[in-house]
């Protein structure tokens, strides 16, 4: 690296020095301008101040010079004994042109997912109050997973850094099958356990496997907004059904639209957005209706942890005798979101599909990842975090309560929910769009969701989806008034 940005500088640098004389403040303008042009990315550590002097062939006076001028206009800085590194980071954005001339179509399904882009619950990265879908970041036990982590590296063969197995490794298989027979009493077939990097990818390799332009599938309305944005720019036809208090309402899917649709996505466990816990007769119901108009359900097991540690509702999976739910869970809701790591149970009949379109496209989560997380299954700490997670979520979820009742405006409420949950929802004035509510809260440093891209169609309420499980309890007092301020 310090080889290439030499070189860099000095074929920069020599071109300037046929007309100008060398020099410490010729050398500064030169690397300046290679920072700000992003030559020389952000947090690069530049060559030591010998090593540049002598690939220009300039005394080191003129390079420490240099330099010197770099950490004054605060491009770089400088550490002891971790040599210069930029801090200068280019703002500008390279835009295409909006009419490019010369240049192929993008294709229909590319125009598709460009433009349902605006969908996707996107939350800074930055922020952590109050983004939806964190759980308490601060008890994941880092230090167990490193050890595990350095286990795996020390004793790995030189042959394990091949390829992996599209579907995933089959220790992890093996364990999450375990798992989910202790924790849903659900039996699986290894062969029918897909590992990925999380529902998102699950349901786009489904779609693409099970979806035409133009085909019909029911959703709950409301939902995942990226759940909407899928099946939109997989160019499905999405027929909504409404929820309540016990989920989607089963009976309604005996509409003519519904009927003629392939999929059926819902969340049982702890319907999205709203809460609620499909109950045993719908699920039955649902399972009933699917096998006598030859439909899929896709079982989305969002929050089962969260929601279901007493008096456990059966799983579809585990209730469907013929085989026509296909069940997607995560990891990246109850660890912490980095960890990318999911898994879906397939019906026999669909493997051949999705493992071929595994190969095509991203090929396999790390073996590294899935070999920790299957010694971190097996070895307890798994269900040790979740119980730590969820005893620290109900308290952070008290005081979010109290500050909210204490500092936000009466007018903005926070639904009543009863069912165990990483988010609360609070319903907002009748005229404030909660989307604007939202851009104006994110540019304060505050990340919520709004309620309204829940819908499909016109939404039925405007709100903020609140994640308060991953804040401290001062930051959460902080971040909240600043939020009634905004509010009022």
């Amino acid at each position: 690296m310090q080889t290439i940005l030499t070189n860099r500088i000095k074929e920069a640098f020599q071109a300037v020095t046929k007309t100008e004389k060398a020099g410490s403040f010729l050398l500064y303008t030169v690397i300046r301008q290679l920072i700000e042009q992003g030559q020389i990315p952000f947090e690069v550590k530049l060559p030591p101040t010998r090593f540049l002097s002598e690939g220009l062939g300039i005394a080191r006076s003129t390079a420490v010079k240099a330099y010197d001028l770099l950490v004054e206009n605060r491009y770089i800085t400088a550490s002891q004994g971790s040599g210069y590194q930029v801090i200068y980071e280019r703002k500008e954005v390279i835009k295409p042109t909006e009419t490019p001339v010369g240049f192929p179509d993008i294709s229909d399904v590319g125009k598709s997912f460009l433009n349902n882009i605006h969908l996707l619950s996107n939350s800074s990265i930055d922020a952590v109050a109050f983004t939806p879908g964190l759980p308490p970041l601060d008890v994941f036990p880092i230090g167990q997973w490193q050890k595990l982590t350095n286990l795996y590296w020390r004793n790995i063969k030189a042959s394990e850094l091949n390829y992996s197995i599209s579907s995933g490794v089959q220790s992890l298989k093996q364990s999450i099958a375990d798992y989910l027979l202790l924790t849903r009493g659900i039996k699986c077939d290894l062969e029918q356990v897909i590992i990925v990097s999380g529902s998102l990818q699950s349901l786009y390799l489904i779609g693409n496997v099970l979806i035409n332009k133009g085909d019909k599938v029911v959703l709950e309305n409301p939902t995942f907004p990226n759940v909407i944005s899928i099946f939109s720019s997989l160019q499905a036809d999405i027929i909504p059904i409404a929820t309540d208090e016990e989920g989607m309402q089963v009976e309604a899917l005996n509409t003519p639209g519904a009927l003629d649709a392939h999929i059926v996505h819902t969340t049982p466990s702890n319907q999205y957005p709203l809460g609620g816990k499909m109950s045993l007769a719908r699920r039955m119901a649902l399972i009933q209706w699917a096998q006598s108009h030859n439909k899929l359900i896709i079982e989305n097991d969002y929050e089962h942890e969260i929601n279901n540690s007493k008096n456990p509702i059966p799983s579809i999976f585990s209730l469907d005798t013929s085989q026509r739910t296909i069940f997607l869970g995560t990891f990246n809701r109850i660890l912490h979101p980095s960890i990318r790591l999911g898994y879906m149970l397939v019906p026999p009949y669909l493997l051949p599909t999705i493992k071929a379109l595994q190969m095509h496209s991203h090929r396999f989560v790390p073996q590294s990842i899935q070999v920790v997380m299957q010694a971190f299954i097996n070895q307890n700490h798994l269900f040790k975090h979740i119980r730590s997670a969820i005893a620290e979520a109900a308290l952070r979820k008290k005081l979010f309560i109290n500050f909210f009742e204490k500092y936000i405006d009466p007018e903005v409420v926070l639904k009543n929910n009863t069912t165990p949950s990483f988010h609360l929802i609070a319903i907002t004035k009748e005229n404030e769009p909660d989307v604007q509510l939202v851009k104006q809260l994110e540019s304060a440093g505050i990340s919520t969701h709004a309620l309204s891209k829940c819908y499909i169609g016109e939404p039925t309420q405007q709100g903020l989806i609140l994640g308060y499980s991953s804040v401290s309890k001062t930051f959460m007092q902080q971040s909240i008034q600043k939020m009634g301020q905004i509010i009022k």
